[in-house]
């Protein structure tokens, strides 16, 4: 089991997810603020009294049932923004993969890797890397 999370970590997962998760909070904050900023409003409006709107009082309780409807729809603007934004978009990028209509990423070959590694090791050293290699 530690292995596995061993493995997780490593892969660069955490990474991803701490992106997506900055991302999904800047712009959840976004559509929070769309929502407070018009659709409550809008929510008091329709449930008449102002500010106060979509609030019903029952036995001195209040019920703020605007507010819910405001918090259900931050979650199905975000939900579908990032459905259609990053989820489809990447699932069909799967699906032309699977087909063979787009290649992955081109790996470097062998002889690219060493040649580079050639390159680099000569400029450590302070050589000519113009220089032909010696042929012995």
């Amino acid at each position: 089991m530690l292995r596995g999370f061993k493995d997780f970590l490593l892969r660069g997962n955490v990474v991803d997810l701490a992106v997506a998760v900055v991302i999904g909070t800047a712009f959840t904050a976004v559509v929070t603020s769309f929502t407070e900023s018009f659709l409550r409003p809008l929510i008091g409006l329709i449930g008449g009294g102002g500010v106060q709107g979509g609030t019903v009082e029952i036995d001195g309780q209040d019920f703020t049932w605007g507010a819910f409807v405001n918090q259900v729809i931050t979650f199905v603007l975000t939900a579908a923004v990032i459905y259609f934004v990053v989820v489809l978009p990447m699932k069909r990028l799967f699906q032309k993969r699977a087909r063979g209509e787009e290649t992955g990423p081109v790996l470097p070959t062998q002889v690219e890797l060493l040649t580079e590694i050639r390159d680099l090791l000569r400029t450590q050293q302070g050589t000519d890397t113009t220089r032909l290699p010696d042929s012995h």
